[in-house]
């Protein structure tokens, strides 16, 4: 193959718009994948996932190690069961309110990216560079190497059940994980999503295993620690449990990250918010309520790990059963992490913010290789920092505060683009109360623990040089621009990759 045929010409940088039919501008096809004449054909992601690959890919996404440690960091600024069961609800109904705006802007703006590209197309390349800054190099691949440590520490548990297992064991463990899951989503998105199905199935044949016996322990009037008592009732506390809350429903936006290759996105997308959403409060309030059965407060605050302490009490010998299915959960949640990522990364390079190759795509496999390789890349880097939980905390309140932009972009566009096709057109209430909502719980600790968000805002602030360098400058030298042109050709050709372009005919 020549060099020239590798070059990509990017000629549209605008976020693709649905027609008043409801269906993608853009047509999604892989050429002659399906037995063509070897002619030209697009290069593009295909869309393979039906309703259930979209439900499974929201509750994959969301339910992973958190509903298993995370009772307890609500209870601690609680106080009370009765208020920390109140944040759990109040939480679910935020995150599906937030997903029902984002099935208006998903449907309406279709390009994969969600937040990023809904920022792009309402307020323009500096703020949406600044949300894909702070999602793509820090949040996401500190997100799976967090999930991908706690996989192989409950993977080893069994061997160590004396101790915590040794730590270079277990890194040594997740970063196996990551590699396994990232030559699946290389190979192909049907796999990635067939894995998605098969743990999300397991994590909730777990959590449902809890639920029923601590249904059956209600059964038996073990009501005694439902109460309000010792409730804190500072403002900065509830906030802070939301923020804990609102932390183990992260990922209740995945889906729209891969709209491009969801079959049917104006029926499906909505359909699968809000089945997902719904499923998983349901799911996790039933457990903090099974929790609660056998478990004080007490011992719910001294326990790291809540599903484990619960299944030692509530299973006996069967106890080693929850760590396996914690492990199940924990794959699952790499996978969702990584199959939603790598198009964020695809995203931002299809709008000339991130490297030209994580724009290309596999020319057999029809995946986006280089961005899924660059996710599991950065991803292994942090599981060589010790303190990956600190560097979460400090920016987890600019990931609810980016989130809150880009709702915001939902009654700005129905201010300044009124006229653009809506297949699907929220109540502005809706909005207004997630915006309101996203500022209690962004300010008010930034109070509380102003170190923490101090942090974070110089994370998001990080981004103002690197892209006033290598986006704003536009005459950089001609040296430096032939050397990157070079080692884009040279990647295209290691990984058989393309633009979204049309294929070279066969010769």
């Amino acid at each position: 193959m020549e060099t020239e045929s590798l070059n990509r010409k990017n000629s549209s940088r605008k976020s693709s718009i649905v027609n008043g039919n409801g269906d993608a501008s853009t047509k999604l096809t892989n050429g002659d994948a399906d037995g063509g004449d070897g002619g030209g054909g697009e290069v593009t992601l295909k869309a393979k996932m039906s309703l259930l690959n979209g439900c499974t890919v929201i509750v994959g996404s969301i339910i992973g190690s958190g509903i298993f440690v995370s009772p307890t960091g609500v209870l601690m600024y609680t106080g009370s069961v009765n208020l920390a069961l109140i944040v759990w609800v109040a939480s679910g109904l935020f995150s599906m309110v937030g997903a029902y705006c984002y099935a208006e802007l998903g449907t309406m703006i279709t390009k994969s990216g969600a937040d990023y590209a809904y920022i792009m197309e309402t307020f323009g390349p500096f703020m949406a560079f600044i949300r894909l800054w702070i999602e793509c190099m820090i949040v996401r691949p500190c997100s799976q190497a967090i999930v991908a440590l706690t996989f192989s520490t409950y993977v080893l548990k069994p061997f160590f059940p004396e101790c915590s297992p040794p730590e270079d064991s277990a890194r040594l463990l997740a970063v196996c994980c990551i590699l396994v899951l990232t030559l699946i989503n290389c190979w192909d998105v049907k796999w990635a999503t067939a894995v998605q199905d098969i743990f999300t199935y397991a994590k909730l044949l777990a959590l449902f295993i809890i639920i029923a016996t601590g249904m059956y322990q209600l059964s038996l009037g073990n009501v005694q620690y439902f109460t309000f008592d010792n409730t804190d009732t500072r403002v900065t506390s509830l906030a802070l449990s939301f923020y804990s809350g609102l932390f183990a429903y992260n990922g209740w936006n995945y889906l729209n990250f891969i709209i491009e290759e969801l079959k049917d996105p104006v029926k499906n997308l909505p359909r699968a918010i809000a089945i997902s959403c719904t499923l998983v409060t349901i799911v996790y309030v039933m457990a903090n309520v099974s929790f609660y059965t056998i478990l004080s407060p007490d011992e719910v605050m001294g326990s790291s790990a809540v599903a484990v302490t619960y299944a030692e009490r509530a299973f006996g010998a069967l106890a080693w059963t929850i760590p396996v299915f914690v492990a199940l959960s924990t794959f699952g949640a790499v996978n969702g992490i990584l199959l939603t990522s790598s198009r964020l990364f695809y995203a931002g390079a299809n709008e000339g913010q991130m490297p030209e190759i994580l724009t290309m795509i596999q020319i057999q496999r029809f995946t986006p290789t280089p961005a899924v390789l660059a996710m599991a890349l950065l991803s292994m880097l942090y599981l060589t920092v010790s303190d990956i939980f600190a560097l979460i905390n400090y920016v987890g309140f600019a990931t609810w505060l980016s989130i809150g932009v880009s709702v915001l972009c939902l009654p700005w566009l129905r201010w300044a683009q009124p006229n653009l096709p809506r297949p699907i057109r929220v109540p502005l209430i809706f909005p207004i109360v997630y915006l309101l909502a996203t500022v209690f719980v962004t300010v008010v600790p930034m109070y509380a623990s102003p170190v923490e968000t101090g942090y974070g805002i110089l994370m998001i602030l990080s981004s103002i040089p690197v892209y006033l360098v290598f986006i704003a400058w536009k005459n950089k030298p001609i040296w430096f621009q032939k050397f990157m042109v070079s080692i884009t050709h040279f990647l295209q050709k290691l990984l058989m990759v393309l633009g979204r372009q049309t294929k070279p005919a066969q010769v």
